[in-house]
């Protein structure tokens, strides 16, 4: 869901975040002169520009500002990187509602359950009071339920090829999981219904998808098996920190990028949205979503801060949009990498594999051992143990 405001500025400080960092992003002095801030950093480069003080004009590597372009430049030598950006408009097709449509959003088909305001639902002082709303919702888009899109395979098909440096999602259902993307691949931005894990400061026990999944669906307030405490999905509400590697990843991928490819969102949730400004200023960035979003105010832009997306202007060099569905973008970009056929097949091999395995666990005898539904796998150590924090729900 698109939030207008941050749901948390940093990761969590722990000594288990902290061995995570290190492990991934080895620490190194700055050079002499060098900031060791990569805000200030990109501020300072901002103000460059603005100034004109070093560096040259960005250099433009499309041939031309259309899906072709982009297309004949991610065929070349030059493209080995991509970065996926992707919201609730990937999912849409699967069945799964976006946030703000008017009239088919979720936010405005909540009023049987009776909240203040249709966010509250995500807020994580009104679900520590009132849990009930946010489980109700919960089993109608429960993982396991949907089946990845034509979109979600479209990623899995750029990892198959080498391509795919990460994909950030603000969304929660899963589906990236579902259609294979790796684990090492995929940056769940607003976390994951996979794991859950007990909000009592003293016990903060974890538990698995199945063992969610049995209590949301008899109806249950999950409670904590050792100390009967509220059990909350992985999930980031409003009012809470996102996963340290969000930030620890974002610092080298935003950097190594050379295609950053952003598909149905609405880019309205810092500070996911404000990662399209961390790129090389020669990267391109395609937009497919229903219509332009993450363009530079118009304010901001006469000072110079034009970070945002830049379609239109006279000035405009790398970004272009493709408005529509975004399947159909998808499918339309794979057409043009001579992709299409193979697309299709694999989408067709995965939802047949799955559909196979949802009627082998109908057919299971009660009390029987059965996978969540969607092919979910439990992650080591999923039933113990701790893990970085939960990540709000803003698509």
């Amino acid at each position: 869901m698109a939030e207008p405001d941050a749901p948390g500025a940093r990761g969590d400080e722990d000594e288990r975040d902290a061995d995570e960092r290190d492990a991934e992003s080895p620490a190194s002095d700055p050079e002499p002169g060098a900031s060791a801030d990569p805000d200030m950093e990109l501020l300072r480069n901002l103000l460059a520009r603005t100034l004109g003080l070093g560096g040259d004009k960005p250099e433009r590597v499309l041939d031309e500002l259309s899906l072709e372009g982009v297309g004949r430049f991610l065929s070349s030598e030059r493209c080995k990187n991509i970065v996926c950006m992707v919201g609730a408009g990937i999912s849409t097709s699967a069945g799964i509602p976006d946030f703000r449509s008017p009239g088919t959003g979720l936010y405005a088909n909540l009023q049987s359950y009776e909240l203040p305001y249709p966010e509250a639902i995500f807020e994580i002082g009104f679900f520590k009071k009132h849990p009930e709303p946010f489980y109700a919702l919960a089993r109608e888009l429960y993982p396991g339920k949907f089946k990845p899109t034509l979109c979600h395979y479209f990623m899995r098909l750029l990892q198959d090829k080498g391509l795919l440096l990460r994909c950030y999602t603000q969304n929660i259902d899963a589906l990236e999981r579902v259609a294979g993307l790796l684990p090492e691949r995929l940056v769940e931005a607003h976390g994951t219904f996979v794991t859950s894990r007990c909000l009592s400061a003293t016990c903060g026990q974890r538990y698995g998808l199945r063992w969610m999944e049995e209590r949301i669906f008899s109806s249950l307030v999950p409670k904590c098996e050792k100390c009967q405490g509220l059990v909350k999905p992985d999930i980031v509400f409003f009012g809470e920190n996102l996963p340290s590697r969000f930030f620890t990843l974002l610092q080298s991928d935003f950097q190594k990028v050379d295609l950053l490819l952003i598909m149905g969102t609405s880019l309205q949730v810092q500070p996911f949205a404000s990662l399209v400004s961390r790129v090389p200023t020669n990267t391109p960035r395609l937009l497919i979503n229903k219509e332009k979003t993450g363009q530079s105010d118009p304010l901001m832009s006469l000072m110079g801060f034009g970070c945002g997306m830049d379609f239109d202007s006279d000035k405009a060099y790398r970004d272009v949009a493709w408005l529509g569905e975004c399947d159909s973008g998808c499918l339309a970009l794979a057409e043009l990498l001579g992709w299409k056929e193979e697309l299709e097949e694999l989408m067709r091999r995965e939802h047949a594999a799955i559909d196979a395995k949802a009627r082998g666990a109908d057919k299971e005898p009660p009390g029987g051992s059965k996978e969540p539904p969607g092919g979910h796998k439990e992650p080591p150590g999923a039933t113990g143990g701790a893990q970085g924090g939960p990540q709000d729900p803003s698509l």
